[in-house]
């Protein structure tokens, strides 16, 4: 059919009059009221009562990530932190300049929702008691989904709290918690995390910073670090070897590096310069120099890394989160678009092949928001002691980390070129998206590093039996058809095979292969699970393409129909 074919121009004038705009934007949309899907898992996994009295600040949460925060980050996006080295007098002092679009990005999260204390609290948005991890994630979630920048402070912040609080002396806790904890704007604390080197890198056993003991008890650091998010946060953990101690990694230890001293004066460290970064473009990121910096130790000398792992899994488990929402965001905006767009006389969300991509950017982020719930509730179990479950945890994190940070990478591009050229131009959110997403497999280490980490887990805490028993559990909840779950149990089997292959003398090769397989066996059990209890035949049919197309071996020139026996 022509274009000039009356009666399609008729059809195509028809469906135009059925839009406002012809460039669809989904600007001013509730992200919280907008997500079905978000709703229902929040149901099934928080209690009732909490759920309940939470929905107030969930909703609030969802108008402003798709109102004034999405203005805000774009504004902050464009207008990175600068380093002031001297006043104009002509005095030394060093200050990052943040843009004021940053700043109140920052009062939101910090101040309005207290991201960064709300482990830690027990009296947080009105609730009495502690919040689950879930309550957390999600807002943060929700927040991601317009900007990526400021979760890294939040995260850091968070964790370094964790880990004071696990590892530090009862003077440092008393001494610098409250500040951390304060929810007051002028008096709150941010932290950050200094490990990076340029010898070191994922090598921590050849950090070369120094640390000198003193006779009041403190330390001295010296030595520089090359990637520093966040890097005029009131404290930061710092990786160093204690003088005279031993080589490797059992020479090496943390310690609590405060930017101020007690008389108000600054710290012997040093902002070098800024990064000038593909993305995350609104929070600063630089280099430190360290010349006799005052710091505190925490924990047991030279279990520096043991001390500091705590912390990187938290941020991992974040970082997870982080890529969940952003891989949320992309689809949703192109659901929108497709729904929105008339082309050709009809709603592209109509035509067969937007349909069949719009389920391939859906499975990644779907599996991904599967995997955050499971970890969120699996660190709630066990930091309250649960058996068998920091096992759990300690795969699971890893796998989330490791697999969603690399999917969002694809389902933000992905994603763009269904809004087309518009999609490429700096204007809209899905640049941004595209260039936040690569950082993800970049930080709190690589693909292989984490990928490698799943296997350390299965050797060094034997999660894999865990894992398998875990899962069994949820399929024994999913209510299936007898062919679906033998399907899921033995694709599940395989992938376990693969990575005790992977676990054993020489394996490391399989390491990624075998991370992966792992990660979606687990979550589409998770989501056939979430679907029986949910009743949602969408999370169900998901669940089943997962297998069908992540899992399962098929011929690249056949259609690849879900089985018949899987539905009935």
């Amino acid at each position: 059919m022509s274009a000039s074919n009356p009666s399609q121009q008729t059809a195509i004038a028809s469906a135009a009059a059925q839009t406002s705009h012809p460039v669809p934007d989904r600007h001013g949309a509730n992200f919280y009221a907008g997500d079905a899907e978000l709703q229902a898992l929040l149901k099934l996994y928080l209690p009732a009562d909490l759920l309940a009295h939470l929905q107030p600040y969930f909703q609030h949460m969802g108008e402003l990530a798709g109102g004034r925060i999405d203005e805000l980050a774009s504004i902050a996006d464009k207008n990175p932190p600068e380093l002031e080295y001297r006043s104009r007098s002509g005095q030394d002092r060093q200050r990052i300049i943040k843009h004021p679009a940053y700043e109140e990005l920052e009062r939101i999260a910090y101040g309005e929702f207290g991201l960064q204390a709300m482990s830690h609290r027990d009296d947080m948005l009105g609730w009495q008691g502690k919040m689950p991890p879930i309550v957390k994630y999600a807002l943060t979630y929700l927040f991601v989904q317009s900007e990526f920048g400021l979760c890294c402070p939040l995260s850091m912040t968070d964790s370094l709290t964790r880990t004071l609080k696990k590892f530090g002396t009862t003077e440092l806790v008393d001494k610098y918690l409250p500040q951390l904890l304060s929810l007051d704007w002028d008096s709150q604390a941010q932290g950050a995390m200094f490990m990076t080197e340029q010898a070191a890198g994922s090598d921590i056993s050849n950090t070369q910073t120094m640390a000198y003991p003193q006779a009041d008890g403190s330390w001295r650091l010296t030595g520089d670090k090359w990637f520093c998010s966040n890097p005029d946060a009131e404290f930061a953990m710092v990786l160093a070897r204690v003088d005279g101690g031993a080589p490797g990694m059992k020479g090496i230890s943390l310690f609590l590096l405060p930017r101020h001293l007690d008389d108000g004066s600054d710290n012997r460290y040093r902002i070098i310069r800024l990064k000038d970064k593909m993305g995350t473009r609104s929070m600063a990121s630089g280099e430190i120099r360290m010349d006799g910096a005052l710091a505190y130790l925490v924990g047991e000398q030279g279990r520096g890394f043991v001390q500091m792992a705590d912390m990187v899994n938290n941020s991992r488990l974040s970082n997870g989160v982080r890529s969940a929402g952003m891989m949320r965001r992309a689809v949703a905006e192109a659901e929108f678009i497709a729904h929105e767009r008339i082309a050709f006389g009809k709603r592209i969300e109509d035509m067969p092949l937007m349909q069949r991509q719009l389920d391939k950017l859906r499975l990644p982020a779907e599996q991904a928001r599967s995997m955050v719930f499971q970890t969120a509730q699996t660190l709630m179990q066990s930091d309250a002691g649960a058996p068998d479950a920091y096992a759990l945890l300690r795969i699971l994190t890893p796998m989330l980390k490791f697999r969603a940070c690399r999917d969002a990478r694809k389902v933000t591009g992905d994603a763009m070129e269904v809004r087309g050229g518009c999609g490429y131009i700096e204007e809209w959110s899905d640049a941004r998206l595209v260039r936040d997403s690569h950082l993800g497999s970049i930080w709190e280490g690589t693909s292989n590093i984490v990928a490698l980490d799943v296997i350390r887990a299965i050797k060094r805490e034997g999660s894999l039996p865990v894992l398998q028993s875990y899962l069994k559990g949820l399929l024994d909840g999913a209510q299936l058809t007898a062919a679906y779950r033998q399907a899921l149990e033995e694709a599940l089997a395989r992938a376990s095979a693969l990575a005790e292959k992977a676990a054993q003398e020489g394996g490391d090769v399989l390491a990624r292969q075998a991370a992966t397989g792992l990660y979606n066996c687990t979550s589409a059990i998770a989501m056939a699970w979430e679907a029986a209890q949910t009743g949602s035949a969408q999370r169900l049919r998901l669940s089943q393409l997962v297998l069908l197309h992540r899992v399962l071996p098929r011929d690249p020139l056949e259609s690849g129909q879900v089985p018949a026996a899987w539905l009935a």
